[in-house]
């Protein structure tokens, strides 16, 4: 065999996120979000960058659906903005706000490409801010509500559903470590903003059954200790980052206080999923502190992220191993930041993403073969875009974008994940 082959009917797509790609934050109605906030603080993102512009998806979404349909893409992961939607979180809906979304998902269709749609990945309008945020138990409801005007509006042409994108990133680094928006420092508003997140996946489940499948995303990583006397140190960090999260939604056990875990809470949180999305980027090697450490000699990429393609397969094996009945998954996010640059032919070589990715799709191949059922595999991302606190300084797409004239150039891995696509097959290592 010179190739590894996936399933039948295996899906290959891509990923973004609204506030990331869309621009147009002043158009058609659309209200501020955290984000908008969040970035107009003096130091919060790197070089002062916003989300106003972007990739200008907006407006070229024609383009990049056309991009994604020649490179033989049969699937797409997007979020819809919140504030776009309910400019201030709650009322009526605006109408242009759909509209777009309507646009955008018939000419995904048009074109033979499934759209998948994440209805919450991080741009909280401000309003809601304003009132508390994910701290106050009334957001989840605010979410069920707009849940219900998105599914009203999409779920005729929409099949596929996620609640939240990353809730941990949400709480922890919103309102814990304060390094995203709404840059909040404060470890009992975390916890507090967890167990609303969480809630409003299980109100959104309720709100979306019957329309299609229905999941959520979770960012999960293999938490290793550095030595064998940090193992204590590497469960309380395992616990913190994931646990929080999964046990709530596989087995509906929470470690937080009946406070804030009210009667009834954890039934919706932990109803059936039809998928759980996991977004994987690195294993996670941890020593007393809790801290997070790169061991010495392992390859990282542009943000630091240590190069493992066997944590794939490892964190897919574990969660199997220890969660009886875990329903089926999808790889929603994996990917690698590097420092691409244009050559004086226009062509963008990224020959490290195409060994990061060739690697880690050889290693979700070894965990399909050992009977983890994963069905679908979305890389991060379609487009070089606003990589959130970081700003424009790194570069996770398939696809280079001009920051002056916003030209879409397909890099190297573009055309390799292309071809992964339209065949359903990753090449072997030569012997």
């Amino acid at each position: 065999m010179s190739s590894a082959r996936f399933p039948a009917g295996f899906v290959w797509g891509t990923a973004t996120a609204a506030y990331q790609v869309e621009g147009a934050v002043d158009e058609d109605g659309r209200g501020p979000s955290i984000w908008d906030t969040f970035c107009r603080v003096p130091g919060a993102v790197a070089g002062g960058d916003t989300g106003d512009v972007a990739c200008d998806h907006y407006h070229r979404w024609p383009e990049d659906v056309a991009l994604m349909a020649s490179l033989g893409l049969g699937a797409y992961r997007f979020s819809i903005a919140w504030p776009r939607v309910q400019p201030d979180g709650a009322g009526p809906a605006n109408q242009k706000g759909l509209d777009h979304y309507r646009r955008l998902v018939d000419g995904l269709r048009e074109r033979g490409i499934v759209p998948y749609v994440t209805l919450y990945h991080w741009d909280l309008p401000q309003a809601l801010q304003d009132r508390g945020g994910w701290p106050e138990r009334d957001t989840a409801y605010r979410f069920a509500d707009y849940a219900a005007i998105v599914r009203d509006a999409l779920g005729d042409v929409v099949d596929h559903w996620t609640t939240l994108n990353e809730p941990k990133v949400a709480s922890h680094a919103g309102y814990g470590d304060g390094i995203h928006a709404p840059g909040v420092r404060d470890r009992a508003l975390r916890d507090r903003a967890a167990h609303h997140l969480l809630l409003a996946h299980g109100l959104g489940l309720s709100v979306l059954s019957g329309s299609g499948e229905v999941g959520v995303t979770l960012d999960l990583s293999p938490v290793v200790p550095l030595t064998p006397a940090d193992a204590a140190a590497a469960r309380e960090h395992d616990y913190d980052n994931h646990g929080m999260f999964l046990e709530p939604i596989l087995r509906g056990e929470s470690r937080l206080g009946a406070d804030l875990v009210r009667d009834g809470d954890l039934d919706l949180i932990s109803a059936p999923l039809d998928f759980l999305g996991v977004n994987y980027y690195r294993p996670l090697y941890v020593t007393a502190g809790p801290r997070v450490v790169v061991p010495a000699g392992v390859a990282v990429t542009a943000v630091d992220w240590p190069v493992v393609p066997s944590g794939l397969r490892d964190l897919l094996l574990g969660l199997r191993d220890a969660y009886p009945g875990l329903p089926p998954i999808h790889i929603t996010e994996n990917g690698a930041a590097y420092d691409d640059e244009v050559g004086p032919d226009g062509f963008v070589d990224d020959p490290l993403r195409v060994a990061y990715l060739h690697g880690h799709l050889l290693a979700l191949h070894e965990a399909i073969e050992a009977g983890v059922d994963v069905r679908g595999y979305f890389l991060w991302t379609l487009l070089d875009n606003f990589e959130w606190a970081e700003g424009y300084s790194k570069r996770f797409g398939i696809v280079h974008v001009d920051r002056a004239d916003q030209t879409r150039r397909p890099k190297t891995s573009a055309h390799w994940y292309g071809q992964v696509a339209r065949t359903g097959a990753v090449p072997l290592p030569a012997p």
